[in-house]
């Protein structure tokens, strides 16, 4: 019901533009949602591939909400490129922090549970990291929980032992950093002021979120 009645809501608003917009973040959507299937429960999943689903499952969509302000009230297409590059990296670092507090005590501090990304076997950043610097104990413990999920108890806080040892949630918020950087960046060609200190501020309460 609610993704029908989107689709009301943008034929109301009698831009095509918007149409074409929200059409193809939909579709890059799921497309991302299809990648995110291949990859699961792989921990040789690459890098590239993981930056991939998070551009089309999260950074899409941010990208598409931030870009249509510029559509909707007419904004010529420097104002349109800004926001779509502020949306993109915003929802990239977005997204990179939410999947290292899956494995942080943050996590149950704003009311989530952790460790679901790890029952369920998917496959993120900070996994990679530490799969692709540990030894072959280390790849072995990662092959059983994610690939065959076979989960003992204990795995879990063996894994977050693992990722802090190899310092992948710590470089997992670096490049959170780099992304909230170029969001930052993006916002360049507007004048300083409430709404400006407001998208500033959405970036700094992305990544903050994990400490």
């Amino acid at each position: 019901f609610i993704y029908t009645r989107s689709f009301q809501l943008m034929v109301g608003l009698g831009k095509m533009q918007i149409m074409q917009v929200l059409a193809d973040a939909t579709n890059v959507i799921a497309e991302g949602e299809v990648l995110q299937l291949m990859n699961c429960n792989d921990p040789n999943t690459t890098e590239a591939s993981y930056m991939q689903v998070i551009y089309s499952k999260t950074a899409k969509l941010f990208e598409a909400a931030t870009g249509l302000a510029a559509i909707i009230t007419e904004q010529d297409n420097s104002v349109l490129d800004a926001l779509n590059l502020y949306g993109m990296h915003l929802g990239t670092a977005f997204q990179l922090v939410d999947d290292v507090l899956d494995y942080s005590a943050r996590q149950a501090t704003l009311g989530k549970t952790i460790g679901d990304d790890f029952r369920e076997g998917k496959i993120t950043l900070p996994v990679i990291l530490a799969f692709r610097r540990g030894n072959d104990s280390d790849r072995t413990f990662w092959r059983r929980t994610l690939e065959d999920l076979k989960q003992h108890e204990g795995d879990l806080e063996q894994a977050i032992h693992l990722l802090e040892k190899y310092q992948a949630l710590e470089d997992s918020v670096e490049r959170a950093r780099h992304y909230g950087a170029i969001a930052h960046d993006a916002l360049g060609i507007f004048n300083d002021g409430e709404h400006k200190r407001a998208f500033k501020n959405l970036i700094d309460f992305c990544i903050h979120r994990a400490h």
